[in-house]
């Protein structure tokens, strides 16, 4: 089985990934907040942990991916509040789009896709591991991790413990012992209109034990590979990381690997910076295949400019994938040429190393280069082959029965081309792409694409 590697974000080193079982790898990745529709910025860690599941299928393992989805949180209450419903009905309203969004995407659906209000008894039976371990403590109806405790904290995230401000998630700081420490449950408050009972009173989990109490729900301790955004690192990740190993005594996960942010203007791409871009708005205006293929343009580890002129150079790549696809047959005969096969292999092993998907669309395009100048054995069978990796398996479908109307109006544009009624013909052309369709000649004549 091909070797691949993954920069662990934990140890800094490009890692062999090595499964707990033989052939078996377990991914958790932190799927979104719904308080709010999901931007493009929400989506990167959507697409590139789905395409690694099909790249590392590919290769053989098997594969169960988890994407979880954070329904109970302070954002949610506040969004709830100002629409005037139930935080419940709001979160519900945002996990309906959140998947009818993703499923654009057209790269189906995780394994697993666990909701926080669905793991109360695990999350209550760790906290209540934590602190009968002394790594937790009840206050006031709170319940919250001894930073202290844990003298490993902050290795995630190389931070000086003293340096660092656990943010919203904090608690309130008058019940805490020190101000490092962070809530693993909240009592309830007035305006929250959502309780469940525990031990420590009637309240709601904090975010972080959420995710390690999913995670471990599903895949067990020390699973292969953890996954989210750069900016979960601290706190969220670096809190799964200290109150998982001192519960259980063993790592949450072998491998971190945390993708970039999207960028505007050198800001990150959020919500509460109101510089968002809507995936249904991006999807609607360029497609699924430019949208994911932008978002797999650079390496997940580096962030990712966002801007119309990324978005339109995605669609440009597609376009010229789309192009050798629809272009008569430029296979030769026999076995696959060696190129092909070099490409292929090269395309490969620029996912094993990395995931990196930019090496990968290289070795792609190069391949499709070189058969656009020359007969190659097995070269668009190859492509065929490879575009699944990058989640643009829909270019291999045939185009869509061309209605009759359009097929009528292209027939009349060639007789006012052939009458030299040039401003006639322009006239067509232009009804013609209104109704969605561009003219292509080849040498067969003239036929009508799908714009």
């Amino acid at each position: 089985m091909r070797e691949v590697r993954i920069r662990d974000t934990l140890s800094g080193e490009l890692v062999k990934l090595e499964p707990r079982e033989p052939g078996k790898v377990g991914i958790y990745a932190c799927g979104p907040t719904v308080y709010s529709r999901i931007h493009v910025g929400n989506a990167r860690p959507y697409v590139v942990f789905m395409l690694l599941r099909r790249f590392l299928r590919r290769l053989g393992y098997e594969v169960k991916l988890v994407i979880n989805v954070t329904d109970v949180n302070d954002k949610i209450y506040d969004a709830a509040r100002a629409a005037g419903v139930p935080s419940a009905e709001h979160a519900a309203e945002m996990i309906r789009l959140y998947e009818e969004d993703t499923n654009r995407l057209g790269l189906g659906r995780p394994d697993a896709e666990p909701r926080a209000t669905e793991t109360m008894p695990e999350i209550i039976e760790l906290i209540g591991e934590l602190i009968a371990k002394g790594h937790a403590y009840e206050s006031g109806g709170d319940v919250y991790f001894r930073v202290r405790s844990f003298p490993e904290y902050g290795k995630l995230s190389n931070r000086d413990p003293a340096d660092m401000d656990q943010g919203e998630e904090a608690g309130s700081a008058s019940l805490k012992e020190d101000p490092l420490d962070f809530a693993l449950w909240k009592a309830h408050k007035e305006g929250e209109d959502t309780k469940w009972d525990s031990p420590w009173g009637p309240g709601r989990p904090g975010w972080h034990i959420e995710c390690s109490a999913m995670a471990e729900a599903l895949l067990g301790a020390d699973f292969e590979i953890h996954g989210g955004g750069s900016d979960l690192v601290f706190p969220h990740h670096e809190n799964e990381v200290a109150q998982s190993e001192a519960a259980r005594g063993v790592p949450l996960a072998r491998i971190w690997m945390h993708n970039g942010m999207i960028r505007v203007a050198d800001e990150k791409m959020s919500k509460s910076v109101g510089n968002i871009f809507q995936l249904a708005e991006a999807l609607d205006r360029y497609g699924p295949q430019p949208v994911v293929a932008y978002l797999i343009s650079g390496h997940y580890r580096q962030p990712l400019e966002f801007s119309e002129r990324a978005l339109d150079e995605a669609k440009a790549r597609v376009e010229r994938i789309r192009n050798f696809l629809r272009a008569p047959a430029q296979d030769g005969a026999g076995e696959e040429d060696e190129f092909v096969a070099a490409r292929r292999e090269a395309f490969l092993d620029a996912l094993a190393d990395d995931f990196n998907t930019p090496k990968a669309f290289a070795a792609l395009f190069e391949l499709i280069g070189e058969a656009n100048k020359r007969p190659l054995a097995g070269a668009r069978a190859a492509v065929a082959d490879l575009l699944p990796l990058l989640g643009l398996e829909a270019l291999l479908e045939e185009d869509e029965e061309v209605d009759p109307e359009a097929e009528r109006l292209l027939a009349e544009r060639e007789r006012a081309r052939a009458e030299r009624d040039f401003e006639r013909a322009d006239r067509i052309r232009d009804e013609l792409i209104a109704r969605g369709y561009e003219v292509r000649d080849s040498a067969d004549g003239p036929r009508l694409v799908r714009r």
